[in-house]
């Protein structure tokens, strides 16, 4: 059962959390993505079969949490991570974060480098409005966009559409990564399925040229793709934080 935290900014987020040894694990999930999917629940089960501590939560808009969907942006998702962290743990985390919540992730190494005691990504997908959505949209839907302040995208993922605003578009802009020096002084493991049709491979091979830092490694996954949920890939995420655990 989820439990609920009040943010400064007036949002509602839902999360669950257990108690356990650091340092702890959060988990940052995707665009349009809540805390009961695969991943989120294998990594609580791992968490609590080794007595650490865990959380995973909704953002805003997302899930349990309160608000729409169609009224967040990147910033404001990064905002409620930043919130639950401070509020929720204590001392550095480590930050697992798929797809968006990779995005997520890089963005509160930037801005608390002291609270992240290392970063495993799953299918990052950083600065996606622009290279994803924005790079993709014909000049039709680009200035539906712009006239009508959103768009409506099919989802192979849900039943109903993605909605795609000009505030998503905007504020993404203002949080992107690959337009300045990113300095990662934590162990950075990333992971890539060979086989993603919404992430291609060569977004990650772009961010591990672009972070600066002594510990960033890539482990590209023969055939996965973008759910990254097979056992295999589940185990696979294990051991990265696993190997961030056996750092001194």
């Amino acid at each position: 059962m989820s439990t609920y935290l009040d943010t400064p900014a007036g949002r509602r987020i839902a999360y669950a959390r257990q108690p356990g040894s650091g340092p702890g694990v959060v988990f940052l999930g995707g665009f349009k993505s809540d805390m009961t999917g695969t991943k989120a629940l294998y990594l609580q089960d791992w968490a609590t079969r080794r007595g650490r501590g865990f959380l995973r939560f909704d953002y805003s808009g997302h899930g349990a949490s309160s608000g729409l969907f169609e009224q967040g942006a990147i910033g404001d998702w990064a905002e409620d991570a930043r919130h639950v962290i401070e509020a929720l743990t204590e001392g550095p985390q480590i930050l697992v974060g798929s797809s968006m919540g990779g995005w997520i992730a890089l963005l509160l190494a930037r801005a608390m480098p002291h609270r992240v005691a290392g970063i495993v990504t799953i299918a990052a997908a950083p600065d996606f409005t622009e290279r994803g959505f924005w790079a993709k949209f014909s000049e039709d839907q680009r200035q539906t966009v712009l006239r009508d302040g959103r768009i409506e995208l099919p989802s192979e993922y849900a039943d109903t559409p993605y909605v795609i605003t000009r505030r998503l578009i905007e504020d993404g802009r203002d949080h992107l990564i690959l337009n300045q020096p990113l300095r990662l002084d934590m162990p950075v493991r990333m992971l890539q399925g060979t086989a993603d049709a919404d992430v291609p491979m060569t977004w990650a091979l772009d961010l591990l040229d672009h972070a600066e830092g002594r510990d960033i490694r890539l482990l590209l996954v023969k055939g996965a793709d973008h759910r990254f949920s097979t056992p295999e890939c589940l185990r696979a995420i294990e051991r990265q934080i696993e190997q961030i655990d056996e750092i001194d």
